[in-house]
Order: structure tokens, then C-alpha cells, then sequence
């Protein structure tokens, strides 16, 4: 079907709108009536109503809104289901992951637990599963064994000390370390949302997170090398630290413990083989199979059997405490040595948190709020400080397990915090035999999925340049800097790529779409059509300090129209003007004395008398009476007819002041040119052949006269279509004006067409609108802004244009 008849038609009658009409038609609300004063706001906001206390206490404890409503028939078994899966995923990954955090593994179970339960009361998300997470793990680990290295805890054999290592002070400090920084991050995250600043994860897009989380992910696999091979390399912190272990990793290859080797090896080939069936059969099976949970226990059982400790030197995980640790205050000295650490938990933690938590919002149809979320996961974080937990946030794969294993509400977060409390209370102890390497083969093998994101560059390269730019930056930066300063960097760059691309956006010249009142890109679009005498300029940013004069540069440059060395020229050939008129003066007081003189002489001399001439430059020219010039003054005269530049006014004098200038250039003097130089007036030619005032005078000319060719000078209107700016600053506001005045000088009309009820506004405040600026030159639209210019300066226009051959013709003027 044809496309016009598959949208149809539509004709519309109208006047043409500016700013002003267009208030009067809409009755537009004035600034005050819109932002009330602040007192009235303050008054407002401690005004304390029951409906206002309902709303923030439900809005405080969004359990107190879907609790009353929760329906045990419908809710309950998905959810104690979705619990049971999620809870048994928690305990390998909690042991697993405290290994990453360089912490023993209870703490790791410690910190599934208490989280989840604060999560419960606070959060709004009803899918995502709150308690370990690899990266987080990770920064926690590189904060830990920076203020608590292995050579720190030596021990000492009188005087003398020991290349042993206190393993039982150095974790105890660990804990310390990681549960200040634990609680610091999420007194942070509170912090920005009872300030409202939940949007802080926005500036984490997209790619800067998935390449954080793959050059973390190779931190984590370098951090587990020296558990999976059996040595005891050390784990550097700070700058190019991933560099400095790989490099100690493998100088100690060949020192490799091979009964270690060999249990990470089998484990990560079931762990592979299994997760790979686990997901051919995924669609086949009411609920994933535990991979992680039947490895440890299978891992455990056997290690306890074959003694592999005792027969073989198999690190194993030890003793694990049964019951709960009493909850104690965090080590407030250290939060000056975590504080950056700190902050970085904090963004990365509620970046991941909140983008998952978005996700199933959308895909389930509820709302997220972005800064209760960052309550919660602060509460979360700030409360597990106190239990010697480490920093959490949602996980991907337990949360995708809840998503499919039925889980509706946060019900399904309790029930697996029930069932890590049991095991914490009850089993525990189990686990003691459990080797190391079983727990770093479960981290690596769970890494995969993050490894896979390196396809990321190639479909960034075929979409997006920057975006690609972006995640390489962020890779590099991560892996060579360590993962706070390698956030800070990415960060920074990412926000620099933000103000690269407004600095310099795409300018251009809009045309009109035949028939219709659509205005395209010229360049982009071959059927557009220029208005004749009109020039539509478009930036595709907003105009503010940064790009304010670039954006001044490309209106030069698209419309042809240098005003800055036009101005310049046009006032200088107006003072020679002055001047020359000046000299015409005296020269005729000079003249009529000299007639006079001339006269007396005559009468006293026989012979034929000498006239003498005085040109423009004031020197005298001796002529004899029968007409002869002598030959040196004749080549001056030649010379100064080929460098003559005419400045006339092709349009009379307004009322205003202005008028219509045109510059034409001499060449060589022919019989035409010499015909229409013998009707100019005294003082209508400038010579440039004579001396200027000055050298810079000088160039100026040499300059503007070698560009005149541009200066064709048929636009008698530019319209800024400003409908891609959301703001304006002082600086723009200074350039619109400048813009404004600059034209006028050189009788072209500026209008501004699509701008925001906000752009307006700042407009107001910034007095930009005056006696000769009004809103009369603001239009609705750039065809209202055409139309306008057409039926008020449509005479100066080329014949050949026919307005409705282009523009709708039923629109009404």
C-alpha cells in the first residue's frame, strides 16, 4: 500500500504563533504561580497531616504496604520454593565469595543472612536476592589485605621472626577491616537516599558496568590462582597489583602443589559438565539442580574420608563456629584509611542492585523506587557492619534462580535467610574439612558468564563508537589501576564523553520538506529545499559555556556570514567615510582660495596658467591647461583604480539607523568600470593601494576583502531553532543577545523558534528580552517562524521562489 494513503492527510488552518500570541492563547503560569516561595514550600513539608504520615511511613517500610495484602494461597509455596533454591545457593557462594573478601568462610554466611532480613522490611524490589556478590567481594578483599598484609603478622620466634604467619590475628583484623568499610559504605548509601540522590547510578551506564564486572572478574581469577595451584604467592594492592601477582603466580608455577591442583581441576571439569547439563535440561526440570551445593558436600565428604589434609597438605577451610556472633561496633579509626573504598562499595553495590532490581520490575509490571532501594541496601550493608559482615548486594544468578523458580514477593528473600540460618546454627561444623580449591573452583567456574561479556566489543564496534570507547577505557583502567581507582577513572571518563558530545554537537541548515511544514537537514536529505533569504540554523545540544562559542563559529561558517570581520570592515569603511567627507571639506575651502588666487595670477601673467589638483590622499596633481599629466602621476593614478574596493549602500537609510551595504572589488579599469566609477560621488571609493593607519588596519582589510566572495549577503533572515535545548546559561543568554545586536548591524533579521516553557523562563530572569528584543522574535515553531519571515521580508526574496510550491498553502497567514 502506498505510504501516503497508509497514514493519510491532515490540513490545518492557523495563524502564525510567536511567543507572545501563543501565552496569550494558552495562558501560561506565570514563574511564582508555578514555584511557590520557600517559605511556603518549608511550610509545606512540616505540615504533618494523617494521610501525609501514611504515605511516608509506607513509603519508609514498604513492607507495611504489601504485607497486609499478602496472600498466603497464592504466594506462599512459590515463594517458600523460590526460598529453599535461592537459600542453597547462598551457602557456597557466601563461603566461596568471603574467600575473594580474604575473610574466613563463616563470615561469608554471616553476611547472606543478616542483609537479607533488614532487605525484607525496607526494599521494594520483590525478585532480586540480596547477600554476596563477586565484585563486591572483590574491592572488599583488595581494601583488606591492603591495610592487612601477610607481613604484618609474622610471627616472632623470641628476637628473631619467622616466615609463618599468625593466619588467626591477620583474619581478625581482616573482619575489622571489612566490616568498617562494610558499615561506612552503607551510612554513604543512606545518606544519598535521604537526599534523594538515587539518580547517582545513572552516571554507571550500561557498558562502563558490564566492563567493570569483566576486568573484575579477571581480578577475581587472578586471586584465586595461588588457591586453585597450591602456592602461596602474595596478593599486591594498588596500581598494576594485578600485574605484580600474576607475575609472582607464575614465578611460583613450578613450585605447584599437585594434590591441590588435581582437586581444582576435577571439580572445575563437574562443576562445567554439570552447569552445562543443568542448563540443556533446564526447560525439563521443576527446579535447577544445586551444582554449587552437591560439589561442596561431595568435596567435603570426600576430603574428610581420604584425610586429604593430613595425607596430602590439602588446605581446607577449617573451623567453622557454630551459632551467631554477638553483633560489636566497627572500628571507627579506620574510616579514614576506607572512606574512598567505602564510596566505591557504595556506587557499585546500588548500581548493580538497582539495575537488576529495574529489570524484573519491568518484566513483572511493578514500580522500583530508586531511592528507598538505596535506603535499603544501605540499612542492609550499615546493619551487617555490626556483625562482621561484608558488603552485599543483588546477585544475577540467585536472583535469576528466584525469578524462575516462582518467587513473587520478598517472602522468598526470608525463607533463604532461614535456611542460612539453620545451616550457620546447625551445620556449620560440616563443613570444616571442606578443601580451598573446591571453593575457588566454584568462584571460577561461576565467572564464566562474565567472561563472556568480551563479545561486548564487537557489538559495540558495529553500534556505537563511543559506547565501545567506553568499555575499553574502563577495561584498561580496571585492570592496571585496581578496582577504586579504576571506577574513578572510568567514571571520570565516562562524563567527559558526555561533555565531549554536547561541545561539540552537529550543526546545521534546515530545509523544507516540499508540501509540507517539515524542515531536514540539507546536507543529509537531497529533496529539501532552502527557504531563498532565510537561513534555519540547528544545533542537535543544548547551548550553554561549553560549546556557546563553537556554536557562535558554526552559525558563521553555515550561514555564510562572518559578522565579526564584517562588523569590523563595515565601521572602518564608515570612519574612512567620515574622514574622507572631512577632507572634501577643508579641500573646498582650500579649492575656492586657490580659484581665487588663480584668478588674481591670471590677470598678472602673460603666459597660460597651471592648475594644480589636489586628489583624495591630499597630494597636489600639477595639470598644464592643455590637459597633459605626467607620467609618474598617471601610473599612481593606475595603481590605486586596481586596489579600489567600493562600499556603497544599496538600500536608503532607515529610521533605525540601518541600511543595506554592498562591496564590490576593482580590477583592471575598463570602459564599463570607468563609466560607472565616473558616477560616484566624492568619498564613495577607498583606496587600499594608499597607506593605512596601521598594519593591523591593514591585514583586517586584506582579510575581509580576500572572504567577500561569501558574502553574498541574500539572507535577510536567520531562525535558531533552539527545540534541542532544555537550559540556558548566562553565557548563552550574552551570545543570543550579541547575536541579536551583531546582525542587525548588517540588516538581518534573527528569530528563535521551538523553545522550552523552561528556556523562556530563563530567558526572562536573564534579562534577555529588551526594546529591540522581544517576544515577538520567539515563534512556536520554525514554520511559524518561515512564514512569518515571508510575509514580513518576503519582497527581498528571489522571484523565483513560489511559497507554495514548498510550505503547506492552506496554512494561514
Amino acid at each position: 500500500m502506498d505510504s501516503r494513503h497508509r497514514f493519510g492527510k491532515y490540513k490545518v488552518e492557523r495563524e502564525v504563533l510567536d511567543e507572545e500570541r501563543l501565552e496569550e492563547l494558552t495562558q501560561r503560569k506565570t514563574y511564582s504561580d508555578i514555584h511557590p516561595p520557600l517559605t511556603k514550600q518549608l511550610k509545606e513539608s512540616f505540615r504533618c497531616t494523617v494521610p501525609k504520615l501514611k504515605r511516608s511511613l509506607v513509603g519508609s517500610f514498604p513492607v507495611l504496604y504489601w504485607l497486609p495484602k499478602y496472600s498466603v494461597w497464592d504466594y506462599g509455596m512459590p515463594d517458600l520454593i523460590s526460598g529453599i533454591s535461592v537459600g542453597i545457593m547462598h551457602l557456597p557462594q557466601g563461603m566461596a565469595y568471603a574467600l575473594l573478601a580474604s575473610v574466613p568462610p563463616v563470615f561469608g554466611l554471616y553476611s547472606s543472612l543478616y542483609p537479607a532480613l533488614i532487605y525484607f522490611f525496607f526494599g521494594t524490589s520483590r525478585h532480586i536476592s540480596i547477600g554476596t556478590f563477586t565484585i563486591l567481594s572483590i574491592m572488599v578483599g583488595g581494601v583488606t589485605e591492603k591495610l592487612a598484609p601477610d607481613e604484618i603478622f609474622l610471627k616472632t620466634n623470641g628476637t628473631n621472626i619467622t616466615a609463618e604467619v599468625d593466619i588467626t590475628a591477620r583474619d581478625l583484623y581482616r573482619v575489622k577491616v571489612a566490616a568498617a568499610a562494610t558499615l561506612l559504605g552503607g551510612l554513604i548509601q543512606v545518606f544519598l537516599g535521604i537526599v534523594k540522590f538515587g539518580f547517582v547510578g545513572t552516571y554507571l551506564s550500561e557498558p562502563l558496568v558490564r566492563a567493570y564486572t569483566t576486568a573484575a572478574a579477571a581480578h577475581a581469577v587472578v586471586g584465586q590462582l595461588k588457591t586453585i595451584f597450591g602456592v602461596s604467592a602474595r596478593r599486591f594492592s594498588g596500581p598494576l597489583s594485578l600485574v605484580y601477582t600474576l607475575v609472582d603466580v607464575c614465578s611460583m608455577l613450578p613450585q605447584t602443589h599437585l594434590p591441590t591442583l588435581v582437586v581444582s581441576a576435577v571439580t572445575m571439569a563437574l562443576l562445567i559438565a554439570a552447569k552445562e547439563l543443568n542448563g540443556f535440561f533446564s526447560s525439563k526440570l521443576p527446579v535447577p539442580v544445586p551444582v554449587e551445593l552437591l560439589t561442596i558436600i561431595a568435596g567435603t565428604l570426600i576430603s574428610s574420608y581420604a584425610n586429604l589434609q593430613n595425607n596430602y597438605s590439602v588446605k581446607v577451610v577449617g573451623e567453622i563456629p557454630s551459632g551467631l556472633e554477638p553483633p560489636s561496633v566497627p572500628s571507627v579509626s579506620l574510616f579514614g584509611e576506607v572512606i574512598g573504598d567505602a564510596f566505591a562499595l557504595a556506587v557499585v553495590g546500588y548500581a548493580i542492585s538497582i539495575s537488576l532490581g529495574k529489570t524484573f520490575a519491568l518484566k513483572h509490571g511493578y514500580k522500583v523506587d530508586s531511592n528507598q532501594e538505596l535506603v535499603a541496601l544501605g540499612l542492609s550493608n550499615a546493619a551487617g557492619g555490626f556483625f562482621q559482615c561484608f558488603s552485599v548486594c543483588a546477585s544475577m544468578s540467585r536472583s535469576l534462580i528466584q525469578v524462575t523458580t516462582g518467587g513473587k514477593t520478598q517472602m522468598a528473600g526470608l525463607a533463604s535467610a532461614l535456611i542460612v540460618l539453620v545451616t550457620i546454627l546447625k551445620l556449620g561444623a560440616l563443613f570444616q574439612e571442606l578443601p580451598k580449591a573446591v571453593l575457588a573452583s566454584v568462584v571460577f567456574v561461576n565467572l564464566k558468564g562474565m567472561f563472556k561479556q568480551y563479545s561486548d566489543i564487537v557489538t559495540l564496534w558495529r553500534s556505537n563508537k563511543t559506547d565501545l570507547v567506553v568499555w575499553l577505557v574502563t577495561w584498561v583502567s580496571t585492570m592496571l589501576l585496581n578496582l577504586d581507582l579504576g571506577l574513578a577513572a572510568s567514571i571520570t571518563f565516562a562524563l567527559f564523553t558526555v561533555i565531549f558530545r554536547t561541545q561539540l554537537p552537529t550543526y546545521s541548515v534546515l530545509g523544507n520538506v516540499p508540501g509540507t511544514e517539515l524542515y531536514v537537514d540539507m546536507e543529509t536529505h537531497r529533496e529539501a529545499r532552502q527557504i531563498p533569504g532565510v537561513t534555519i540554523f540547528r544545533s542537535s545540544a543544548t547551548v550553554y559555556f561549553a560549546n556557546a562559542e563553537l556554536y557562535l563559529e558554526a552559525l558563521k561558517e553555515k550561514s555564510g556570514l562572518d559578522i565579526s570581520k564584517m562588523i569590523i570592515y563595515k565601521r572602518r569603511q564608515e570612519a574612512k567615510q567620515k574622514r574622507r567627507e572631512k577632507r572634501a571639506e577643508r579641500r573646498a575651502k582650500r579649492q575656492a582660495k586657490r580659484e581665487k588666487r588663480a584668478q588674481t595670477a591670471a590677470i598678472n601673467m602673460s603666459g597660460p596658467p597651471d592648475l594644480f589638483v589636489e586628489d583624495e590622499a591630499g597630494c597636489c596633481t600639477e595639470i598644464s591647461m592643455d590637459g597633459t599629466i605626467t607620467e609618474k602621476e598617471e601610473q599612481t593614478w593606475s595603481e590605486k583604480e586596481n586596489g579600489t574596493v567600493f562600499v556603497i549602500p544599496s538600500s536608503p537609510r532607515t529610521v533605525e539607523g540601518h541600511c543595506r551595504w554592498e562591496y564590490l572589488k576593482g580590477g583592471d579599469p575598463d570602459c564599463s568600470s570607468l563609466g560607472w566609477m565616473s558616477e560616484l560621488q566624492d568619498g564613495d571609493t577607498t583606496t587600499l593601494g594608499s597607506s593605512s593607519e596601521d598594519t593591523l588596519s591593514r591585514d583586517l582589510e586584506r582579510v575581509s576583502l580576500g572572504s567577500l566572495g561569501k558574502w553574498t549577503w541574500d539572507i535577510h533572515s536567520i531562525i535558531l531553532d533552539l527545540s534541542t535545548a532544555n537550559f540556558t546559561d548566562t553565557v548563552a543568554i550574552k551570545l543570543m543577545k550579541n547575536i541579536f545586536q551583531d546582525f542587525s548591524e548588517i540588516d538581518v533579521d534573527i528569530y528563535m523558534a521551538g523553545c522550552q516553557e523552561s528556556v523562556v523562563e530563563q530567558l526572562e530572569r536573564g534579562d534577555f528580552f529588551c526594546e529591540t528584543i522581544t517576544k515577538g522574535n520567539l515563534f512556536a515553531s520554525v514554520h511559524d517562524a518561515v512564514l512569518y519571515c515571508l510575509n514580513n521580508r518576503g519582497a527581498t526574496s528571489p522571484p523565483r521562489y513560489d511559497p507554495s510550491a514548498s510550505l503547506n498553502s492552506s496554512t494561514k497567514l
